[in-house]
């Protein structure tokens, strides 16, 4: 099972302008930026909180907190890593407040993704093995290893997006790697998440 990884977002001139258009009040450029990052944020979300509801509301909040925060924006800065940060802060906060309240996924719930149609009863019961996998590991350790693996952040910008030290950033995407390749086989193991020389 492979995939193509997801190719990163390197800021570009046009992202800028709308950072600096937004910063002005321009709610169209700000828009962009929205329609820019919401799938990746909502998928890492969706993976942090393991419910599709809890991921939207968080996504939507996280937007709207940082459209408030738009103006302590610094230009030039890692926007992506900025925006994650605001989400991870809201999961965070959410989980404080739910700490009682917990809705895990019943075993024999169906699949939401729409690709679950598609796919054969084979591939589905390796991905759900997969998934549970990720699921069952500490929230620090899968917020870290998402980024790394679906957003292709760097340690550096990891540490950004969850407020603590690239080290620390670099311990938890380890030990998520590790904690993986105890409970799966190596062909089970998502793509990007086997150990890799670290380039950054």
């Amino acid at each position: 099972m492979t995939r193509d990884p997801v190719p990163p977002l390197p800021p570009d001139a046009g992202e800028v302008d709308w950072i600096r258009a937004a910063q002005g009040g321009d709610r169209g450029a700000f828009a962009r930026l929205v329609e820019r990052y919401w799938d990746r944020l909502y998928r890492w979300l969706y993976h942090l909180t393991r419910d599709r509801h809890s991921a939207e509301d968080l996504t939507q909040e996280t937007f709207a907190r940082a459209l408030a925060a738009l103006k302590s924006f610094r230009p030039g800065s890692n926007f992506r890593a900025w925006l994650f940060r605001i989400g991870h802060n809201n999961f965070v906060n959410q989980k404080r407040t739910e700490r009682r309240t917990k809705h895990p996924l019943p075993d024999d719930a169906p699949a939401n993704d729409a690709t679950s149609a598609e796919s054969a009863a084979e591939q589905r019961e390796v991905l759900e093995v997969v998934r549970r996998a990720v699921d069952d590991l500490p929230a620090d350790f899968r917020a870290a290893l998402m980024l790394r693996v679906d957003e292709e952040m760097s340690f550096r910008d990891i540490a950004k997006a969850l407020n603590t030290t690239e080290e620390t950033a670099r311990w938890r995407v380890f030990k998520a790697r590790q904690k993986l390749m105890k409970v799966l086989a190596p062909e089970l193991l998502p793509p990007g998440a086997v150990s890799e020389e670290v380039k950054d």
